[in-house]
């Protein structure tokens, strides 16, 4: 596992729903089912998002240039926008659609094939959404993660979709629209989860509880008198850290330079930070260099 790379997750995401896509939406086209073929919209919507994550993913392990000095890495979250825009235009229109049937009460009974299409489904998915998750934390690539969130919002439309056919089989044949309005709801509610976590990246936004830890472990170090600033940014999977120290104002260059080396190897060791940058400044209330 530790060799494998975030675009085998991408490529399985997307086999995946190939298959899945294709047989729900034969099948609910077969037995009528409005909740399985909005599930199977569903599936249609995740090949674009998983095809954008890949080119994402791509672009990402591009190598730095004059134009892209920390790299390429935020292609990630805008592949992860993009799936989002795609995921939310079909959930809208699945919305629509399953509220002009209940609007029009033309309910049909869906066939008993239907119920062992999506269980199925939410099965196989499930091993689906275990496999991404994994390799999403290994690799720590956020893109993989986004999309294994969504993996795990398919099974739970799939037996959703599986309750509302074995609803409509016992005469509440409501159930199954109203379970494809269910459905398109989640489709909408995991696109805007998506994308405000991808716009919340994309405009510098970091966790305001692991730039706490940063400080609490830096000021730890021998010859830190005070972290005066620390500020912290994502690029695709890669943390970038900038931080202010204080040091005694008698030390020397190269002292104080090997302290900066021990808050840029913690960082690297402890949290897998890729880049450190780090300013030193004179402690004001440290007077001991007057004679004070």
């Amino acid at each position: 596992m530790t060799q494998m790379k975030p675009e085998l997750g991408a490529w399985v995401s997307i086999g995946a729903y190939i298959v899945l896509s294709l047989a729900k939406l034969y099948v609910g086209y077969v037995s009528n089912s409005e909740a399985l073929k909005a599930d199977g919209w569903n599936n249609f919507t995740d090949i674009l998002g998983s095809i954008a994550i890949l080119i994402g993913l791509l672009i990402a392990k591009k190598p730095r240039d004059d134009n892209h000095p920390y790299g390429h890495s935020r292609a990630e979250h805008i592949s992860s926008l993009i799936a989002a825009f795609i995921m939310m235009s079909i959930g809208v229109d699945v919305l629509i659609n399953a509220l002009q049937t209940l609007k029009d009460r033309e309910y049909v009974q869906p066939d008993w094939i239907a119920v062992w299409t999506a269980g199925a489904s939410a099965i196989f998915m499930f091993f689906v959404y275990m496999f991404n998750k994994r390799l999403a934390l290994v690799t720590n690539s956020q893109a993989l993660a986004a999309a294994a969130k969504d993996h795990l919002s398919d099974v739970l439309v799939s037996v959703g979709t599986v309750v509302g056919v074995v609803g409509a089989q016992l005469h509440m044949r409501w159930l199954d629209p109203v379970t494809a309005f269910v459905i398109g709801f989640m489709i909408c509610k995991t696109a805007w989860d998506i994308f405000r976590e991808a716009s919340h990246t994309l405009t510098d936004g970091f966790d305001d509880e692991m730039l706490r830890r940063y400080k609490q472990e830096i000021e730890r170090i021998d010859g830190v008198k005070q972290v005066v600033d620390i500020k912290g940014r994502m690029y695709g999977n890669e943390v970038v850290i900038d931080v202010t120290i204080c040091v005694a104002p008698y030390l020397s260059v190269v002292t104080s330079h090997d302290i900066a080396d021990q808050v840029e190897r913690l960082l690297e060791q402890k949290y897998g930070v890729v880049y450190a940058h780090v300013h030193i400044e004179p402690y004001a209330q440290d007077h001991v260099f007057h004679g004070e």
